[in-house]
């Protein structure tokens, strides 16, 4: 990489951290963020049994104020924003008039008027953008506060017990998906119960001055617990095997959320018009009656790795494409996300196979996720 592409990419505050620690840097969407700072597998097998420590400062956050704030959310995504509560947060998307996903998010509502929206990286600048166009005729103001903030994740088994030693926030009160503003090791910070991983775990929003202090204090306070720095490469297996998806892989603006299967995000029930709401009735109806294709987990039988865009075959057709596929550390095998025809979409289809460079690889179809953790 030349040194002027290497200007061009933004840096979290934690980056002269992260080259400290050796990690191993990848431009993701613009971010010079770590790939992974020894092996991906052992960082994911910390996340899974004891704790891991992600710096997610490249995710977008944008902040929605005023009296008409649910009104304008309600109008621009496809959930029922203004049902949520005070302190709580919900899982959502943002569509085109056609129905096609432009990103998911999750929207945190701060106090009764405000509401922090937070993209993803890749997409942080579309949905600003799409957000500040709807906004017209609502009384709310839609701001870009991706400067405000430094995001710190702390996700797995032993994660409550590292952030209890440094916080006197009510923990133990905070459910899944609810944050509450607190300290964390004296540092200011809401404190959220969200993750990508499919473990227990916070999110910690502060500002970006302060995310280097915090992040010695968790390293710290985690030691003895077995915490390990992990970047996005263990990030994305872990949310792999949960079945989460990933824009760019699972989700697309080709895409309505019926046909990724996340309908019940969409909210017909709720008060008003919203944009997409005519074309995704439409995806809603075609979806139950006859789904074009279903998204299936497939685990190989062999140990050779599909990857994105990979067909998968049955009979000598092609039936379907993987969206995302790895190695699965926990399952010891290669596993993939694929939508498939709904003729073979049912767990343990016979016949199925991943076109692996011209050699079909036997694939047992399963239902998603790959791994639940239990409660």
């Amino acid at each position: 990489m030349s040194s002027t592409e290497s200007r061009q990419l933004r840096h979290t505050a934690l980056d002269a951290l992260h080259r400290e620690l050796g990690a191993t840097m990848t431009d993701f969407a613009g971010w010079d963020m770590p790939l992974r700072y020894g092996s991906e597998r052992d960082e994911h097998i910390a996340v899974r049994t004891k704790a891991g420590l992600f710096d997610l400062s490249h995710m977008g956050e944008i902040t929605v104020t005023g009296p008409g704030a649910a009104a304008l959310l309600n109008f621009a995504l496809v959930g029922n924003i203004a049902s949520v509560g005070v302190g709580r947060a919900r899982y959502t998307m943002i569509c085109r008039a056609d129905g096609g996903i432009l990103d998911d998010l999750i929207v945190y509502r701060l106090a009764e008027t405000e509401y922090m929206v937070v993209a993803n990286a890749s997409n942080a600048q579309v949905v600003l953008d799409a957000l500040t166009e709807r906004a017209a005729g609502f009384d709310a103001e839609v701001r870009d506060d991706r400067d405000a903030y430094a995001l710190i994740a702390v996700q797995g088994p032993e994660a409550p017990g590292i952030l209890k030693s440094l916080t006197d926030a009510d923990l133990d009160g905070l459910k899944y998906y609810a944050g509450l503003p607190g300290t964390v090791a004296g540092v200011p910070a809401l404190i959220a119960r969200t993750g990508y991983t499919g473990e227990d775990g916070f999110e910690l929003f502060v500002k970006p001055e302060h995310a280097v202090e915090l992040w010695q204090a968790l390293t710290g306070a985690g030691k003895d617990a077995g915490l390990v720095p992990c970047g996005l490469s263990c990030r994305d297996t872990l949310r792999l095997e949960a079945g989460m998806p990933l824009y760019g892989h699972e989700l697309s603006t080709s895409l309505t959320p019926f046909d990724a299967g996340l309908g019940r995000v969409v909210k017909f029930e709720k008060d008003g018009d919203f944009v997409g709401r005519e074309a995704l009735a439409a995806a809603a109806e075609r979806a139950g009656q006859n789904p074009p294709r279903v998204l299936v987990g497939l685990i190989a039988e062999g140990r050779r790795v599909p990857r994105a865009g990979y067909a998968v075959v049955a009979g000598g057709e092609v039936i379907g494409e993987v969206t995302s596929g790895a190695p699965s550390p926990t399952l010891g095998k290669p596993v993939a996300i694929a939508y498939v025809d709904a003729a073979h979409a049912a767990p343990g289809t016979a016949g199925v196979g991943v076109d692996i460079r011209g050699s079909h690889e036997p694939y047992e179809v399963v239902a998603l996720p790959f791994y639940k953790r239990q409660k």
